[in-house]
């Protein structure tokens, strides 16, 4: 085995780990992106301005906003290389495993799905459903990145309850709730004050509509987790309740005064931690052995 496949292979949870970060981090840059005005900084894709792939002096946009949407794209490409060294990662470290290399993979391959929806967001003048497809894609990838994290301590074997099986049923649908909570937030966003442009067209429908939707969407998520916690209380599972109740309590205050800019990032980040959080008690509720299971007569004429 060489250095740098030592290295890789020593590395691994390490750089699945940090994936996991990654992708929720660069949600929230791409919050103070939008916050601060800066969607159209680089108004053309791949190019940030006509000519140049890097910003340069424009006379229709500032430097700041410039930066900042350069400096976003420019962390996608930091993401990427972590996607990539999960594949590498995932490849060298022998025997080689198919669902590992399969969820380093999808890391890898959503980084450049969503550079191109990016750049589509970009050429479509930030249109909102676009900015909203662009945060949803984030927020699965950080699913799939806990699982990853997960799969590396696992077994190849099929899934295994470790928990009643009506747990499961009620985590299956609060994933789909917590998806539906998300998408909501994106079109109060849509609606909300913070276009990323001055001359983007906003969702023609009142926040506090849309912010109702929302809450109610909330309510109904903790509903289901109350409902958990009659069959389990684990250290993961109020890890949960604490961080949907400070995510509940941030969007009260965020409502309440305004929207202020610094609340909507670190609203953001609470929603990747939300989806962490709910994905690592997911991952806890199953397990997979290394062990492949012989039929029962062959069991019994080894025996």
């Amino acid at each position: 085995m060489s250095k740098l496949t030592a290295f890789l292979v020593s590395w691994q949870r390490a750089f699945a780990i940090a994936v996991v970060i990654a992708q929720a981090g660069i949600a929230v840059t791409g919050s103070i992106v939008r916050v601060t005005g800066s969607g159209l900084g680089c108004p053309t894709w791949p190019q940030c301005v006509e000519g140049s792939v890097v910003p340069v002096q424009h006379p229709e946009v500032a430097a700041l906003h410039q930066w900042v949407e350069f400096g976003n794209r420019t962390l996608t490409g930091v993401v990427g290389v972590i996607a990539g060294l999960c594949v590498l990662a995932a490849w060298f470290n022998l025997p080689r495993r198919k669902r590992v290399l399969a969820l380093s993979l999808i890391q890898l391959g959503g980084v450049a799905l969503q550079a191109v929806v990016g750049g589509i967001t970009v050429l479509t003048g930030l249109a909102w459903y676009t900015v909203s497809v662009h945060f949803m894609i984030s927020m699965v990838l950080v699913w799939l990145a806990v699982l990853l994290v997960s799969s590396l301590s696992e077994g190849d074997g099929p899934a295994r309850l470790l928990v009643p099986a009506p747990l499961m049923k009620l985590q299956v649908v609060m994933a789909a709730v917590l998806g539906a909570l998300l998408l909501a937030g994106t079109w109060v966003t849509a609606a909300g004050p913070h276009a990323g442009d001055a001359s983007t067209p906003r969702l023609g429908v009142e926040v506090a509509t849309l912010a109702q939707i929302h809450a109610d969407l909330l309510f109904l998520f903790l509903g289901l987790l109350i409902a958990v916690g009659f069959f389990t209380r684990t250290r993961t599972y109020w890890t949960l309740v604490g961080v949907v109740l400070a995510q509940g309590v941030l969007g009260m205050v965020q409502y309440w005064t305004g929207v202020p800019e610094v609340l909507v990032s670190i609203h953001v980040l609470g929603a990747g931690a939300v989806v962490i959080a709910t994905a690592s008690l997911w991952t806890s509720s199953r397990e997979r052995t290394h062990e492949v299971e012989l039929p029962a007569d062959q069991a019994l004429s080894k025996a």
